[in-house]
């Protein structure tokens, strides 16, 4: 299977963007530019959260949200010290053994980029004890290549400026598999520019509003300003989970190339019945390879279908070997599976068949 040409260049541009919770604008500002270009309207609540408006010409239309995450996980300064070294405080779930030595981007108020890289003390300088204890995040500094306080300062960097790893796209060897920063989740981004693409010109039976939230990682708190601007029917939640397979173990859930996650259970939500197992119909239905998944994390439907007296609501995963860290990987298999999946559930969703799947809980 392969990505057009196109396709490649979107998930470049959307994973090199910059947006860690709060800071999600970089990433708004791409997403809104080809909203404008295939939807009716583009709204946003007033946390940042950017949304593609499709109108269903039916006045009784049901109104169908689908949403993924802006924001990947990063870091903030919280103190420059008088070398001129910065330290940093996490923003989402980080592991600190996949930082020390990794480059990193700091970007000002006024919107430069300023390169660096997290200290680390090399090994023969460290006491057995410390080489087998791991650094915490609060212990380490990040080197801007400044020696005082007031250069650094000078740059534009304060308490509250944020900072992510660099983590370049790249087309692995054999074309299979991608490599990149914020597959976690600028996944479910470019999942959404991709199905308005294919819908463009398509007549719906509903209102569909597909977009992004923000801070995601911090709390899914986009998802829950956002849910209450559009009030939705139902819900679609795109996102990107661990994969567990690296080791070998084919029992473990969350397998690269095996196709779309049907996610079962996890930390913050359960799945509407009768909308999963509309979704497990669609995936048989259209060929289309699938998964069990279970995960102790979380997405945007923990929030979502807790909303007014709760909605509908289902997530459309893939998984991603290494997720938070810079370096994540996603099958193309997969991806191509999944956007199949989720066109073929859009096109299945008209406002009755929302109505009729709500009333299989009751």
């Amino acid at each position: 299977m392969k990505l057009s040409q196109d396709t490649l260049d979107l998930m470049k541009e959307l994973t090199q963007a910059f947006g860690i919770p709060g800071d999600e604008k970089e990433v708004s500002r791409i997403l809104s530019a080809y909203y404008k270009e295939l939807a009716d309207e583009v709204i946003y609540d007033n946390l940042g959260s950017v949304f593609a408006v499709k109108k269903s010409l039916n006045p009784k239309a049901k109104t169908l949200m689908i949403a993924g995450h802006m924001d990947e996980v990063g870091f903030i300064v919280t103190k420059i010290n008088e070398k001129g070294s910065l330290n940093i405080s996490p923003m989402g779930g980080w592991w600190n053994q996949t930082l020390l030595g990794q480059r990193v981007l700091i970007k000002t108020q006024s919107g430069q980029k300023i390169k660096g890289t997290i200290g680390s003390i090399p090994p023969h300088l460290l006491t057995e004890k410390e080489r087998n204890a791991p650094t915490e995040i609060k212990n380490m500094l990040v080197d801007i290549g400044q020696t005082t306080q007031k250069e650094a300062e000078a740059l534009g960097i304060t308490c509250g400026t944020p900072v992510i790893l660099e983590g370049p796209f790249e087309v692995l060897e054999g074309g299979q598999r991608l490599l990149a920063k914020a597959w976690d989740n600028r996944y479910g981004c470019i999942m959404g520019v991709e199905l308005l693409r294919e819908l463009k010109d398509v007549k719906l039976d509903v209102n569909l509003i597909v977009g992004a939230t923000v801070q995601e990682e911090v709390g899914i708190r986009g998802a829950q300003t956002s849910t209450y601007m559009i009030k939705p029917d139902a819900a679609i939640v795109f996102d990107c989970s661990p994969a567990n397979d690296a080791s070998g173990d084919k029992d473990s859930f969350g397998q690269l190339g095996k196709g779309p996650l049907v996610r079962f259970i996890d930390a913050n939500y359960l799945p509407h019945r009768g909308f999963i197992h509309h979704y497990t119909d669609v995936l048989e239905a259209n060929n289309l390879p699938y998964q069990y998944y279970q995960s102790m994390g979380g997405t945007d439907a923990g929030a979502i279908h807790k909303s007014f007296d709760g909605v509908m609501t289902l997530t459309m995963c893939i998984c991603a070997r290494n997720i938070h860290t810079n370096s994540s990987i996603i099958d193309v298999s997969d991806y191509i599976n999944a956007k199949k999946a989720a066109l073929a559930m859009v096109m299945t969703l008209t406002s009755n068949t929302i109505e009729e799947l709500k009333k299989v809980i009751q």
